[in-house]
């Protein structure tokens, strides 16, 4: 079995740094040869060389969507945040046949090992900054040198709490989680931060706050648990499965024909909905996008999209929030 502080790093390097895909193959070559870990932007992930992991069998829980999706995630996870234009053209296109469960990974337990060049948050600024441009998504690293997280475990833990009152304000908190971290450079494992969150999207803070230092914590050691028997080594991972079993993973980040291609290949049945992709209907959906995000569900050329929204902003029609490595925009209530 393999160390668990390694498998720890194998999490954590998968979603904290990030491979250049520009750069030579003598380089690469030395990477492999001297870092512990294999980083491979063509698939997305970081991998242990050596020992691979035998992908255990899924319970698919009875659910009336003809495709079932298991996906381990975490809340500071970098290329999870780099596919959410895909997740959510995904949940646009195939949401009334697919059922997602997000699982948590515990991707940053604490800081008391040093492997591969990171060993303390500082370390982690520049490898988010690298990220976000490889995944046109915009992410600050500074968040590392100004206000580092201690751990991953209590955005995680929050978030299996928030599912126990509503999934799909759950949902809501995550994003708003994410968004707090990746481009507000906010300490997300703090609780003020957590509870404003949680505010914001409608959910009850005091149950909340209940729930996090009672069943959440079970919750989540139960999706740790699932993630050891399932054997995720990174993250994103995601189980497509049907109810006969039959089963499609995608593993890393990748561009959303893999996804769509998963979802058809357990259930070939599946039917595309159409969905309106002005920008109206897309911001009534979803309150805030990405510039990534809005060429992906729009369809509209990226450069284009910027244009597009940035236009909207200076009408006062959305709300732009900008950082060194990109902006999002949030529709004006």
């Amino acid at each position: 079995m393999i160390n668990n502080k390694i498998l720890t790093f194998v999490f954590l390097t998968a979603a904290l740094s990030s491979c250049n895909g520009q750069s030579d193959k003598s380089k690469k070559m030395e990477n492999r040869s001297t870092n512990p870990l294999l980083c491979d932007p063509a698939t997305g992930v970081c991998e242990v060389p050596g020992e691979k992991f035998e992908i255990g069998n899924i319970d698919v829980m009875t659910d009336e969507k003809p495709v079932k999706v298991i996906y381990f995630t975490d809340p500071i996870c970098s290329s999870c945040w780099g596919i959410e234009p895909q997740l959510r053209k995904l949940k646009l296109e195939y949401g009334d046949n697919v059922d997602i469960e997000y699982r948590m990974g515990g991707l940053l337990p604490d800081w008391s090992y040093n492997s591969g060049g990171i060993s303390k948050p500082s370390d982690v600024a520049h490898h988010w900054d690298e990220v976000s441009l490889y995944y046109d998504m915009p992410i600050d690293g500074d968040i590392w040198l100004q206000d580092p997280l201690d751990s991953s475990y209590p955005p995680s833990i929050a978030f299996k709490a928030a599912q126990m009152q509503d999934r799909e304000k759950a949902l809501d908190f995550m994003r708003e989680l994410r968004e707090m971290v990746f481009l507000k450079k906010k300490n997300i494992a703090k609780w003020e931060h957590i509870a404003a969150a949680a505010k914001k999207v409608g959910l009850n803070t005091d149950q909340l706050k209940k729930d996090f230092e009672g069943r959440g914590k079970e919750l989540f050691q139960e999706d740790l648990k699932l993630a050891r028997e399932m054997g995720v080594r990174g993250f994103p991972t995601m189980f497509f499965t049907n109810d006969a079993g039959k089963r499609e993973i995608v593993y890393g980040s990748k561009p959303y024909a893999f996804y769509e291609t998963a979802v058809l290949r357990v259930n070939s049945d599946t039917k595309k909905s159409e969905y309106s992709k002005n920008w109206e209907s897309l911001f009534a959906k979803y309150n805030s996008l990405t510039a990534k995000e809005f060429s992906e569900l729009s369809g509209t050329p990226r450069k284009e999209s910027e244009r597009l929204l940035n236009e909207l902003s200076d009408k006062g029609t959305l709300e732009k929030l900008t950082t060194k490595n990109g902006s999002i925009w949030t529709l004006k209530s």
